[in-house]
């Protein structure tokens, strides 16, 4: 195939990226800033947005564009940051859109990237691909913008990936989640109820090339494993992984201190299943958080 990721140097992109090359794809990363001074790969190609914009063309033929990009939201929410985090999503979308419709011969998929918070914040509730999506705080607001942007796309396939919690060995939030462990001083954080709906990495790429695969799939898709747990449960399982205690629980209101709004991040949840992508034919490598941490820190 030969795919375009928005966001391609990034976390995922990065992976997905790998991944493509590996099994022979093609790959045009698109980017903000040139990109002459990178080493060169063969299948992989580098585009800017300003080189697109002014000639869309380069990407006529294309069998797929995936859409990662967006500013980090792992950073203090002031005003000016939560409106970059905003921004950065709507303005990736409406790029996107511009470029497909001036396409002669249009991508057969979009596969734009959004989260796992547009079910909302629920510490009773179970989501899946067909539950309603709700506004209950700043992250479930910008992922449904995101989407509305995502809307207007005008893809004959346009997938929705909701993306839960990836997790990796040393990327992402996982290695600062686990560091407690590995400093003994690992434990529930603030009540430990709130749901962590969360998928492994190999698992969130074999996904998105399941979904590059598999012309069936489109609207919205759960990116999450089977096997949502609470934040306290999730704390344990890390714990038994490693052989190491869970006992030092942290209050809600020192996260709150310390991180403001994005505290949020840790101390809410929404638990969210995948019924879209195992309906027809996904198989998850890491279907349950202890399978999933026996690879990420088990002993063995």
């Amino acid at each position: 195939m030969r795919v375009a990721i928005a966001g391609g140097t990034g976390f995922i992109g990065s992976a997905l990226t790998k991944a493509l090359l590996e099994r022979k794809d093609e790959v045009w990363i698109i980017s903000r800033k040139s990109s002459e001074n990178q080493p060169k790969r063969p299948g992989l190609n580098r585009l800017t947005w300003s080189e697109l914009e002014a000639s869309p063309s380069l990407l006529e033929g294309i069998d797929a564009i995936v859409n990662l990009t967006g500013e980090s939201i792992n950073q203090r929410w002031t005003s000016a940051a939560k409106q970059r985090v905003m921004d950065s999503r709507i303005t990736a979308a409406a790029r996107i859109s511009k470029l497909v419709t001036s396409l002669k011969h249009k991508p057969p998929l979009v596969l734009n990237a959004s989260g796992i918070s547009a079910y909302g914040i629920s510490a009773d509730g179970i989501f899946d691909e067909e539950s309603p999506t709700k506004v209950t705080d700043f992250l479930s607001e910008v992922v449904q913008k995101w989407e509305q942007a995502a809307d207007l796309i005008p893809a004959k396939r346009l997938v929705k990936l909701r993306v839960g919690v990836v997790l990796d060995k040393k990327e992402g939030a996982f290695p600062l989640m686990a560091m407690p462990y590995r400093l003994f001083g690992g434990g529930k954080i603030g009540s430990g109820k709130q749901w962590l709906s969360w998928i492994h990495l190999a698992d969130m790429i074999g996904l998105i090339l399941f979904i590059l695969d598999n012309d069936k799939i489109q609207g919205a898709v759960n990116g999450c494993s089977p096997d949502p747990v609470t934040n306290d449960d999730f704390g344990r399982a890390i714990g038994k992984a490693m052989g190491r205690p869970h006992w030092f629980p942290v209050p809600a209101f020192l996260m709150r201190t310390l991180f403001g709004e994005m505290s949020t991040l840790l101390l809410d949840g929404q638990r969210a299943l995948p019924r879209k992508a195992p309906e027809n034919g996904f198989t998850f490598r890491y279907p349950t958080v202890d399978s999933a941490m026996n690879e990420l820190v088990g002993r063995g």
